[in-house]
């Protein structure tokens, strides 16, 4: 497990998926087997790697990569590092045999993420991207009333993503000042189109075509040693995509908003039949027979109480970690073989919406976006 020293990769990949499933027991197998994960955590900071495994009662841990790739008893490289530092690594990875599973985006472009798609198909090692957001409660209700055929015919798709990021000057900033640095490969469209393409793909239909305006709000911020640096990535980006089937989604993605909604994330479905909103974890519906009608009358006070008037879905089960699943699902797919269709050529699909929505972004036009193939 190489880069689970930031943020995502020992929060959401180490503590709540690899260690929660070794205390749970390890992840059962239809034909009565364990598969019980012993990680080795590799990174460059000896001190926060010995803190985390001994935090967490890990055994292993080297700031020696190549020598853990050469050790034929660890067949999974795992990948968390910072996007730029990705690629080379997983290259070394896959000469090496291991199967690959990695976060995204896979690569800083789209040449680099279709090649490591390629030589992992060519060395026959299994594969697999993180798309954590498919595991969520919210859009797996959501995901349950499109089986469901609730919304009759999808006609539009409107997300709202974001929050403040704080500058750094009187208050700490959330997030790591690599973000807002291009040359560091930060920016809201990397780090967040490719988010945008595998859920809207799986889904509401392909994207077909991405119109985007990408921009920096602020210009300047204040980095972790307290030095004030110029950011050359952006920081917001308003794309519009063009689905199969018609499907119309507007998209709005910035770390310069302030939250007035239910979630961070909130994915407004309208249909012929009825309309639903989910966020990360909620979902709300209202059908056609209890939509009221609105009437538009700017000279009196509204009479309506909109958010009132619809519907919580029920959970109906029990929801586990996004991250947990999903690594749960490529544990079986290497053990035994079981069905994960979130491969490297998958990730790809997520660089090659961002490299297009930042051309559509400098060029002020529509672009489509070609079918993928290695």
């Amino acid at each position: 497990m190489n880069g689970v020293t930031g943020r995502m990769g020992t929060n959401q990949h180490l503590i709540r998926s690899i260690v929660a499933i070794r205390e749970q027991g390890g992840v059962q197998l239809a034909n009565g087997d364990v598969i019980m994960p012993d990680p080795i955590l590799v990174g460059r900071n000896e001190e926060k790697l010995k803190t985390l495994a001994d935090k967490y009662n890990i055994e292993r841990w080297s700031t020696d990569l190549d020598a853990c790739l050469a050790n034929q008893e660890d067949p999974i490289y795992f990948d968390a590092q910072t996007t730029v530092r990705r690629a080379d690594s997983i290259k070394k990875a896959i000469a090496a045999g291991k199967h690959i599973y990695c976060e995204k985006p896979t690569a800083s472009n789209l040449e680099e993420s279709l090649e490591l798609a390629k030589l992992a198909r060519e060395a026959g090692v299994k594969n697999g991207v993180v798309q954590d957001k498919l595991f969520l409660p919210g859009l797996l209700k959501l995901k349950r009333l499109i089986d469901s055929g609730f919304f009759g015919e999808i006609l539009s798709v409107r997300m709202e993503f974001g929050y403040w990021v704080f500058e750094g000057d009187w208050q700490e900033c959330q997030r790591p000042s690599w973000n807002y640095r291009k040359e560091d490969g930060g920016g809201m469209v990397v780090d967040m189109f490719a988010h945008w393409r595998y859920v809207l793909d799986n889904l509401f239909g392909n994207v077909k075509a991405v119109s985007c305006y990408a921009t920096t709000h602020i210009p300047k911020r204040v980095d972790e040693q307290g030095n004030e640096y110029t950011c050359t990535a952006d920081d917001a980006a308003y794309g519009t995509f063009e689905l199969e089937g018609g499907i119309i989604a507007q998209v709005n993605s910035s770390w310069a908003v302030r939250v007035d909604r239910d979630d961070l994330l909130t994915i407004q479905v309208d249909g012929t039949e009825g309309s639903a909103v989910a966020g990360l974890r909620d979902c709300k519906t209202q059908h056609r027979v209890n939509t009221p009608k609105a009437v538009w009358n700017p000279d009196i006070e509204n009479p309506h109480d909109f958010t009132a008037q619809w519907e919580k879905v029920p959970a109906n089960q029990e929801f586990d970690n996004a991250f947990k699943i999903q690594w749960e699902k490529f544990l079986k797919h290497v053990v035994a073989d079981e069905a994960f269709p979130w491969d490297l050529l998958e990730g790809a699909k997520g660089t090659q919406l961002s490299d297009l929505g930042l051309k559509s972004s400098k060029e002020r036009c529509w672009i489509d976006v070609p079918e993928l193939k290695i």
